[in-house]
């Protein structure tokens, strides 16, 4: 048991394995193979390492942006003038990454908490039974006090008053001026992976080039201040259409950076998205476009509660920071190597395929692939190693077989054409193939007979008369025939009867 397992032990750290391989020489498949790898190549090259960057580990950033709003904007309703600054028009006014600038408004002003004749179309009546008291309806004002106001033909509703009328949208906006408002943008971004921090004030920016500076995507492509007017028309929509019913803007600061070449080139880059709508549709296309929302102001009156309410229509801008850094690292590196190799194997799937099951000679190449083992051919080919041993072992009897290379090349390719054909006693070649010269044959214990008796009886069957076999070249030269042949096939097919020795057949052959 000792020695079993240290024989185990010995085969499994000091012995290699390696698989068998077949060249094949067939131009198709040789170019199939070949345009498989090629395609393969190209993909790892071009894909993997050049366009994804399959060489390099990557990171995303922490960021944080602050934002601030300058410009006055004037207007003049029913005679009132009013001129609008940041805190009126900005909300809210911290400075977020998302905010909204108003652009239009519907102000209704005076209203106190009472009782009101409801909006023409929102909740209509002929009589008090058309108005249910205490109720509410979704896209009322107030409570219903189950009261029809003739004069109105509306029902009566408890709620701030007068109601706020909505229907009519001014136009053109109110707040036109918001065109010309300007937007500073401050954004930090830090890399931990890399342990890189940079901020949209590059080098180069410093107080004398933001006070002079205005965003322009070819000749001032790092301003970090924007005009409205500006950013509306590189996202592609109108700005008087748009402000009149507000929408939503989309600031992208893009930081895509590689870390393999100094820092001082990572920069960012700033885009413009209509996040809300699609500027080609037309306003009758779409339902319920634009974005607004309502605020009041409140303040007491002959200590009467009251405000003014303000339904504001505006354009909202979110400020999205996209990033994503990139740095050599050998990791990622031989995992795209790696992964590329074993694609290469795909290859060798196809041709295996053609070879096996497409092409004419595949069963030819089946047998040239496979290597087929049954207990009977072992048995022979064991026999024969054995004698093949004694014989060149006892060389007081001057007896050993010596077949040249060119036999045994002649000899294993008659045996693969009689596999092929599925003949009878297909061994009968293989018998005399020795696939090493006999002065390297692996010695093999057997108990088929003794010693002399084999060696002779297969020296008379392989030496006795001058013997050769059908060439490659077709030519043909004098072969085995009558009571030899008869003993060689006989022996051939029944090896265990012809080693036992004193045998009938054994007896027979040494008194001939």
């Amino acid at each position: 048991m000792k020695n079993q397992i240290t024989s185990a032990l010995s085969d499994f750290f000091f012995e290699y394995e390696t698989p068998r391989q077949v060249l094949v020489r067939n131009r198709r498949v040789g170019v199939v193979c070949r345009l498989i790898q090629l395609g393969v190549l190209v993909y790892i090259i071009g894909w993997v390492f050049i366009y994804e960057k399959g060489y390099q580990s990557t990171d995303t950033a922490v960021s944080s942006v602050f934002t601030k709003m300058k410009g006055v904007g004037y207007t003049n309703v029913s005679g009132s003038e009013t001129v609008w600054d940041v805190a009126d028009y900005v909300f809210p006014s911290q400075g977020d990454s998302s905010f909204v600038v108003m652009t239009n408004f519907i102000i209704t002003e005076g209203q106190k908490m009472g009782k009101c004749p409801e909006l023409a179309g929102k909740h209509n009546c002929t009589s008090d039974a058309d108005c249910v008291g205490g109720s509410f309806k979704r896209t009322g004002h107030g409570q219903t006090t189950g009261v029809c106001v003739n004069k109105t033909q509306t029902c009566e509703v408890l709620a701030w008053c007068p109601v706020e009328d909505d229907r009519t949208i001014p136009n053109p906006p109110l707040l036109m001026s918001a065109e010309n408002y300007t937007l500073f943008i401050k954004n930090s971004v830090t890399f931990p992976l890399f342990g890189v921090t940079r901020s949209n004030l590059v080098e180069g920016i410093d107080g004398n080039y933001i006070g002079d500076c205005l965003f322009d995507p070819k000749e001032k492509p790092l301003c970090p201040i924007f005009k409205l007017g500006d950013i509306v028309k590189l996202s592609g929509f109108s700005f008087e259409k748009l402000a009149q019913e507000g929408g939503a803007i989309g600031i992208v600061v893009d930081w895509t950076c590689n870390f393999d070449v100094d820092v001082k080139h990572c920069k960012p880059e700033y885009n413009f998205h209509g996040l809300y709508g699609n500027p080609s549709e037309t306003d009758g296309a779409r339902a319920s476009v634009g974005y607004n929302f309502r605020y009041a102001k409140y303040y007491m009156e002959d200590k009467i509660p009251k405000r003014t309410l303000l339904k504001v229509f505006g354009i909202r801008f979110d400020v999205i920071v996209k990033s994503l850094a990139r740095k050599f690292d050998i990791i990622p590196t031989l995992t795209a190597i790696g992964s590329g190799v074993g694609i290469f194997g795909v290859a060798t799937v196809v041709c295996d395929l053609v070879l096996l099951y497409l092409l004419p000679k595949r069963e030819f190449y089946k047998n040239m692939k496979f290597k087929y083992t049954d207990t009977q051919t072992q048995t022979i080919l064991s026999s024969a190693r054995f004698v093949m041993f004694e014989v060149q072992e006892e060389s007081q009897d001057s007896e050993s077989i010596d077949l040249d290379s060119n036999a045994y090349k002649t000899l294993e390719a008659n045996s693969r054409r009689a596999q092929d054909k599925d003949e009878p006693n297909v061994s009968a070649s293989r018998i005399l193939i020795q696939r090493q010269d006999p002065q390297r044959l692996r010695y093999l214990k057997s108990d088929l007979g003794t010693k002399r008796a084999t060696r002779k009886l297969l020296h008379k069957v392989n030496c006795t008369e001058t013997t050769s076999w059908e060439t490659e070249d077709n030519s043909r030269t004098p072969t085995m025939d009558g009571p030899l042949r008869k003993e060689r096939t006989s022996f051939l097919s029944d090896p265990q009867q012809h080693l036992q020795p004193g045998t009938s057949s054994h007896s027979k052959s040494q008194h001939d």
